[in-house]
């Protein structure tokens, strides 16, 4: 008697995700990311180059850039109600093509008008606050949960690359062109950002908000309930008002203690430690070393090691992602202790290389569990309260620290600045949530 065999049983494993790098859909966005950075880091050494050419005086550089970073800060809060209540590809075209249209605007007024300067530099700094959220959110929907981390780690190795590229970039342009040309290439530069990014496929979203009941990521799974087809021929439901909305981003946030806790440690290192370290870097690289290569080698060092954190921590899945994280942004730390100190040099370039380092092993995994436990309607307000706090507190720790100085003394005011750098981290750890950066701690990995 003769049988048919029965049929090979397929493959249960699933082949490795693709890297995002050969994804098209993301390598648009992270284009569009790259110049939006060049952009924002290039305008202040422009403007910095028409002081020195006597086309604007330090006072219309320091009410220009204040005006940008009040147009930020507005911008920021807006565009993240704006990119989840519409489209959000729309959201970075259309703040993309706002800051496009305020460089010939800068362009003109120079040496002409210093209020169309600030008006036009105001709305630079309100197209770079809008796109911020609208890009984090925009990253969701355009890769896939298990690809994210690394998604983001490329984000972050652009917005550092710009750092090191766009004032080198434009002191090299600035031998062949004029302040005002280079201004237009700055506009260039946002129309790519806003052109180039293709729309989010929006599958990422989806996806988590159907395992919304296991990982709790979504409002509705946190109390169980079924969700249902609306009914076509109803009416649809008023839209709540802009204040309602940005609310109901708070709230989000404070569904996740890790993430408050997150908030509280960045502010504690970015308004204390870097501004501390901003004021104080430049002080001691003159009076203590007598050069001024000392600042130019610790600020590079700090970029070439945020870089290197972006590249390991693209790869590198710690067990307790946030008590990783939180330990790497601890680490900063260092900077202001090697300021205190009379050490080497050397000394203070390697601190500022390993506090690059650890400021990514925070920033990276910090992007990646904000994209997946917030809920992805309420994604970029949650991320616009993000950038909100940790850019918004920054000019105030740097207008507090020269007083603090003055009346304590560097040494004093750098030895409070380390200590909480190091002490709020570790406390923030201990929150709960914080181990893992989500409500639920991860499923332990199977082994064959």
């Amino acid at each position: 008697m003769v049988t048919t065999p029965a049929p090979l049983a397929a493959k249960s494993e699933t082949p490795p995700p693709r890297s995002v790098l050969r994804d098209p859909a993301f390598l648009r966005l992270w284009a569009g990311t790259t110049a939006s950075g060049l952009a924002t880091w290039a305008l202040p050494f422009v403007l910095g180059l028409a002081v020195l050419h006597r086309d604007l005086d330090a006072a219309g550089l320091g009410l220009v850039l204040a005006a940008r970073t009040v147009g930020f800060l507005v911008a920021v809060a807006v565009g993240g109600v704006l990119a989840d209540r519409h489209s959000r590809r729309a959201v970075v075209l259309w703040s993309g093509l706002a800051a496009a249209v305020a460089a010939p605007l800068l362009a003109f007024g120079l040496g002409h008008s210093l209020v169309l300067m600030t008006v036009a530099a105001a709305l630079a700094g309100a197209g770079q606050g809008a796109c911020r959220p609208a890009f984090q959110a925009l990253t969701a929907e355009t890769v896939d949960p298990e690809r994210r981390q690394q998604a983001n780690a490329a984000m972050t190795m652009a917005v550092r690359g710009s750092t090191l590229a766009g004032p080198a970039l434009t002191a090299l342009l600035a031998a062949f062109l004029d302040i005002g040309t280079l201004l237009l290439g700055i506009g260039l530069l946002w129309l790519v950002a806003a052109l180039v990014p293709g729309k989010g496929s929006g599958n990422g979203s989806t996806k988590e908000s159907a395992e919304g009941s296991t990982t709790g990521s979504t409002t509705g799974s946190a109390t169980g309930s079924t969700a249902t087809e609306p009914d076509p021929s109803d009416p649809p439901a008023p839209r709540a008002g802009f204040r309602a909305e940005f609310l109901e981003g708070i709230r989000e946030a404070r569904r996740h203690p890790w993430f408050l806790a997150g908030l509280s440690a960045l502010v504690a290192v970015i308004a204390l430690g870097y501004s501390a370290t901003s004021v104080a870097l430049p002080l001691i690289s003159r009076d203590r070393y007598g050069t001024e290569w000392v600042l130019a080698a610790a600020m590079t060092a700090y970029t070439v090691g945020a870089l290197a954190g972006a590249l390991v921590i693209a790869r590198w899945r710690p067990r307790s992602q946030g008590w990783a994280a939180f330990a790497g942004l601890g680490v900063y730390g260092f900077a202001p202790l090697s300021l205190m100190l009379p050490v080497h040099p050397v000394v203070v370039v390697a601190a500022y290389a390993v506090a690059g380092i650890g400021i990514e092993l925070f920033n990276v995994p910090w992007f990646t569990a904000t994209q997946r436990e917030a809920a992805p309607d309420k994604l970029a307000r949650v991320s616009s309260l993000d950038f909100l706090v940790s850019y918004g507190l920054a000019p105030v720790g740097l207008a507090l620290i020269a007083p603090a100085i003055e009346a304590f003394g560097v040494t004093a005011v750098l030895g409070v600045c380390a200590a909480a750098c190091f002490l709020v981290p570790a406390a923030a750890a201990l929150v709960p949530t914080a181990r893992h950066f989500a409500r639920t701690a991860p499923a332990p990995e199977r082994r064959d």
